[in-house]
């Protein structure tokens, strides 16, 4: 075969077009990974929106370690490398606060829920309110341990204001976090059990019987802050701004979450009356 000058020409053309990227995909963004410490009780809600934030920034991944609150903040303590904080209860923030292990100026609430009463939908108590607490017997009551989880040392004070600590403490099942208490319930190993309503809410397994009046316990309020650890402080702030946007929190609202100021701080909150 004759190989013209012109053809010649035409491979070293395709060769300098092809040396130059012509005819290539365009590179990829890279992408960055946010690592969130978030409380058990947000497991439901955050399945939700964690793919609509992935959604709005394409260039970031969403890594989540869930737990009770006070285990993921003694874990930020140690070092454990979060970009985001997510407890149950505004109080563990405060204390990371406090020893200076939250990057200045991230802290936020957003939102809010109560204490409820619970008894499973299977074997319900013979119980109405929490006043009948004081009269009908009752044989097991499900309850977070409060050395290790925030729902725990809620649940504490509320059975200590209303006076039903003595009457019931014998009978107490412990659980090491919120989930774990509404598995004691449903599944009739307590015929009763005290929660965050967020948790109950969407359990079809048990159903709310009373809630615990404001005035027995420390509010619960949702706080979100960057730790110390961050590595992607830019990540932390976009996802705080997409938490406490009007979109997000309606949908918060859907399990049953309460609005709340995002200012709320510790210095604000109510404290808890004897």
């Amino acid at each position: 075969m004759r190989v013209t000058s012109r053809f010649i020409s035409t491979i070293a053309t395709l060769s300098v077009l092809i040396g130059l990227g012509w005819n290539s995909q365009p590179a990829l963004a890279q992408t960055e990974t946010i690592t969130i410490a978030a409380a058990n009780s947000l497991k439901d809600a955050l399945r939700r929106i964690l793919p609509l934030f992935e959604t709005e920034h394409r260039t970031i991944n969403v890594r989540v370690i869930y737990g009770p609150s006070q285990t993921l903040r003694s874990q930020i303590e140690q070092g454990a490398p979060v970009d985001i904080f997510l407890p149950s209860l505004f109080e563990e923030i405060d204390q990371l606060e406090a020893k200076g292990l939250i990057i200045q100026g991230t802290t936020r609430a957003f939102a809010a829920t109560s204490l409820v009463l619970i008894t499973g939908t299977t074997l319900p108590a013979p119980v109405s309110t929490i006043q009948d607490l004081q009269t009908v017997p009752i044989r097991r009551i499900a309850v977070g341990d409060p050395k290790t989880s925030s729902v725990g040392k809620v649940s504490a004070q509320f059975l200590k204001h209303s006076k039903l600590e003595p009457k019931l403490k014998s009978q107490y099942v412990l659980g090491e976090h919120s989930r774990a208490v509404l598995d004691l319930v449903a599944k009739g190993e307590a015929e009763i059990g005290v929660v965050y309503r967020t948790d109950a809410i969407s359990n079809p397994g048990v159903r709310i019987l009373d809630t615990a009046p404001v005035s027995s316990h420390t509010p619960v309020r949702y706080g979100v802050a960057a730790a110390w650890t961050a590595q992607n402080i830019t990540g932390a702030g976009d996802f705080i701004e997409f938490l406490l946007s009007p979109a997000i929190q309606t949908q918060l609202q859907e399990f049953g979450f309460d609005r709340v100021s995002p200012e709320v701080g510790f210095t604000q909150r109510e404290e808890v009356k004897p």
